[in-house]
């Protein structure tokens, strides 16, 4: 039995939960979220738990089995309190700033990009360093800060471009001086 699979899944109040065939339905009070499971599994809502069974013990369903009660717990997270990330932006004259929902960067190229987000995201930038992506979606909100950091990753010599607030960079050293 899958670790995580096997747990059940507690609704908060204020969460609804619907599942129509193999559509799961997550309406809270941040947004609604919808997903499509495998028809493999099995869904159970009784009162205020969700359990996620498996059929059998074929490598597929086993697999399917923890993804599916991670995504259906993800979701429901997400319509209860919103994912975050935060980028940080290192480096001298680099900077970001907030234009309506949308976001200017500027990180020594020789242009500004000019980045608009999905529906859903919303980009905040607290400091001209810093840049919050926040969403109900947790998938979304991470390709989203992943795209981001893409355009300037951290370099390893002086840690100059974009990098997740909780990241460590690793750095190398220069080269050395002649004898």
């Amino acid at each position: 039995m899958s670790r995580v699979g096997k747990k059940p899944i507690t609704i908060p109040k204020g969460v609804s939960v619907t599942k129509n065939e193999n559509v799961i339905k997550v309406k809270g009070p941040m947004g609604e979220l919808r997903t499509e499971v495998h028809n493999n599994m099995k869904i159970e809502i009784k009162g205020e738990e969700l359990t996620v069974q498996r059929p059998d013990d074929l490598k597929l369903n086993k697999s399917l089995h923890g993804l599916t009660r991670a995504l259906i717990q993800n979701m429901i997270k997400g319509v209860t309190e919103q994912y975050q990330k935060t980028l940080d932006i290192v480096g001298v004259g680099y900077k970001a700033e907030q234009k309506g929902e949308n976001i200017l960067i500027n990180i020594g190229y020789s242009h500004p990009i000019f980045f608009m987000p999905p529906s859903g995201i919303t980009l905040q930038v607290s400091t001209p360093n810093q840049i919050v992506i926040s969403g109900i979606d947790k998938q979304l909100v991470g390709m989203i800060s992943a795209k981001i950091r893409s355009f300037r990753k951290p370099e390893p010599y002086k840690g100059k471009g974009i990098k997740y607030s909780d990241e460590q960079i690793v750095r190398k050293a220069g080269k050395t001086a002649g004898k």
